[in-house]
């Protein structure tokens, strides 16, 4: 008890600092708050409020999305006994959970702080949180089991045993994973799963949504049964996690694994890594000059990073374009849906061209394989030299975005023609160059908050609040696109109009801010 309340403390600590932290990144706030902050009594008290208060709605909020999405919502697509079904779904995706989420072999830096900086008791420190955490499983799944169970009426018995079965579960997964440890020396990080627990996941989500589908469940009494042996199975489950002792030596392969241990550099893994893709072949040449020339060889060299996932998503579309082509051929009764979803539904491509774009993840490329060491001259930080360098990373990343985005405007527009066509010919003109206006906003707005904000620091992670906050609102407003309902013509017209003034806005702050905010963060 005394490790778990020192642990409880550590990690509230860490989260208030971190929290005051991602105040004082914030515009305004920065200049006003000064580093007192750390030291008042009056902000870890309220800081300490919010991370309780936060802790407890943790153990209900998870489970209630997972229990509402993942499982009953499901069970209304399926023509059969809405309780039986939902004590099918939940079975199988129980198992997947025990599998991919045990609480006990993952990194976390609370974790990491506790036994290698502060060198707690590993076995003390391990017993007592994962025990915790097998706890909030049971509270937290409680309440929302009975309640959706109530409704779809369910013997109440087999509701209060479900929550036992989703802990009990956990733990008898726990415990092998400790024995395979001990007794064959075959480490399981939940972080990195091996290839046999993905393909019990893929199965089990077949057995999950499939079956169903096909009329088939498995019986209630056969999976409370079942339920009832695990739960039995369990308590010896719980003796050996007691009685093991290796926790150190685990913990030491969790975060050497997860690239988390103090002696491994993360930045060296991760540009080791992609060197790994880097072709420094002397053919490759450029007759460009100043910055375009550095840029011109630096996507050159690194084209296999930078274009890989790019090819993928353009290589996916093309084959469900096709597809839709070939459904629409097989089928020409759905041709009205579809033609109605491209006229009226282009809003819900924005949320898909958010998806795909992959601007974050070039920026984050440029910054580990070049900024992170050029940031460090003054040179590189000179107005001329920083805007320079984006407008020639701009033209690359739109390039890189338009990839995939050619294939889907025009896939687009064939579908439209096919599905029934339209009576005004602007609107092809309109899909295919309002898709393109989606990507190349999308590329400008991931370089402009890599500019701007540039959140990595020397070891490439991510610190700057502002620049977290940005990607959220990002995604929520893409997200809230997915019901929205225009006509494609108008919507079409106002995507690229927003397009064309974003990106002339964008270049002046760039132009402006750029030289004071590029820069490697500490």
């Amino acid at each position: 008890m005394k490790t778990f309340l020192i642990s409880l403390k550590l990690r509230n600590a860490y989260k208030v600092n971190t929290f005051i932290y991602a105040l004082k990144s914030l515009p305004i706030l920065n200049k006003i708050l000064s580093t007192k902050l750390y030291q008042s009594k009056i902000v870890k008290i309220i800081g300490n409020i919010i991370s309780i208060l936060w802790e407890i709605i943790n153990i209900f909020i998870g489970k209630f999305l997972y229990i509402y999405f993942m499982v009953w919502s499901v069970t209304n697509f399926y023509e059969l006994d809405k309780g039986s079904t939902f004590l099918h779904i939940l079975f199988f995706l129980t198992i997947i959970g025990a599998f991919l989420n045990t609480y006990m072999f993952n990194a976390s830096k609370d974790k990491y702080y506790a036994l290698f900086m502060l060198r707690m008791n590993a076995y003390s420190y391990t017993l007592s949180n994962y025990f915790y955490n097998i706890i909030k499983v049971v509270i937290g799944f409680l309440p929302f089991i009975i309640i959706i169970g109530l409704y779809l009426k369910i013997n109440i018995f087999i509701l209060l045993l479900i929550p036992v079965f989703i802990a009990s579960i956990k733990l008898i997964v726990a415990a092998c994973f400790l024995y395979l440890y001990e007794k064959k020396g075959i480490f399981v990080n939940e972080n990195k799963p091996l290839k046999n627990i993905w393909i019990l996941t893929i199965i089990c989500l077949l057995f999950a949504y499939a079956l169903p589908y096909i009329h088939i469940i498995i019986p209630s009494i056969f999976l409370i049964i079942t339920m009832i042996i695990i739960i039995l199975i369990s308590i010896p489950a719980i003796i050996y996690i007691i009685k093991f002792t290796k926790y150190r030596e685990i913990y030491k392969l969790v975060f050497y694994t997860s690239n988390m241990n103090a002696e491994v550099n993360q930045t060296k893994i991760q540009i080791d890594t992609s060197l790994k893709q880097i072709s420094f072949d002397n053919k490759y040449k450029s007759n460009k000059k100043g910055y375009a020339y550095f840029n011109d060889l630096f996507v050159k060299r690194h084209s296999k990073l930078l274009m890989k996932s790019s090819k993928k998503v353009a290589f996916i579309s093309l084959c469900l374009i096709i597809g839709t082509m070939m459904i629409l051929f097989f089928n020409p009764n759905i041709s009205n849906s579809v033609n109605n979803i491209l006229m009226e539904y282009l809003p819900y491509f924005v949320f898909v061209m958010y998806l795909i774009n992959r601007g974050e993840n070039v920026t984050k490329t440029m910054f580990i394989n070049s900024d992170h060491a050029m940031l460090t001259y003054s040179f590189y930080r000179e107005p001329k030299a920083i805007l320079g360098l984006f407008k020639e990373r701009l033209k690359s990343i739109i390039i890189i975005n338009l990839i995939p985005a050619s294939i889907i405007g025009i896939g687009l527009a064939l579908l439209l023609a096919i599905s029934g066509g339209t009576d005004n010919y602007l609107n092809y003109f309109i899909l295919i160059t309002s898709i393109l206006a989606m990507s190349i906003f999308f590329s400008i707005h991931h370089l402009v908050l890599y500019y701007l904000l540039q959140p990595y620091n020397i070891n490439s992670e991510t610190k700057n609040a502002t620049y977290t906050l940005a990607n959220v609102i990002t995604y929520i407003a893409c997200y809230y696109m997915i019901d929205l309902q225009l006509p494609t013509l108008y919507f079409g017209c106002a995507t690229i109009l927003f397009a064309l003034i974003y990106s002339f806005v964008s270049l002046f702050l760039v132009y402006k801010l750029a030289p004071k905010t590029f820069k490697i963060r500490i």
